[in-house]
């Protein structure tokens, strides 16, 4: 692990774990109030084409955020099984540490600054819509 002392690894626990609750809240609560909202409710009742793509847009949205939401979840439980074995603060790509800073702003953090900067140079082009 990194040189990451008790006090700074407990700090980022809190962190992660507040993070973990509040996103599965959240998550709770978008999957209730979907339960509640139909199609009708959504589009007031009238069905046009134009009021059925908005209701398919914020269906979309919602979708979309959970998922976010998801992933999210996932990350912090991948950080909490790297603060178990050992591996927590320390990058991925070439083995430096992440600096205290950077887990506080972001703590599922798997790389360095310079290690993420070059992964987002490098894979800068996924996920880009292409005609």
């Amino acid at each position: 692990m990194a040189n990451l002392n008790q006090d700074q690894t407990n700090h980022l626990m809190q962190l992660l774990d507040a993070r973990n609750v509040a996103l599965r809240a959240e998550i709770r609560a978008a999957l209730l109030r979907s339960g509640d909202e139909h199609f009708k409710d959504i589009t007031g009742g009238v069905a046009d084409v134009g009021d059925e793509s908005v209701a398919d847009a914020a269906t979309d949205l919602d979708a979309a955020t959970m998922g976010r939401q998801i992933r999210e979840i996932r990350d912090i439980e991948a950080a909490q099984k790297r603060v178990q074995d050992g591996s927590f603060g320390t990058c991925m790509d070439c083995g430096a540490e992440i600096g205290f800073d950077r887990l506080c702003a972001y703590p599922t953090a798997k790389r360095c600054v310079v290690c993420q900067g070059q992964r987002e140079k490098t894979f800068s082009h996924e996920g880009t819509p292409s005609l």
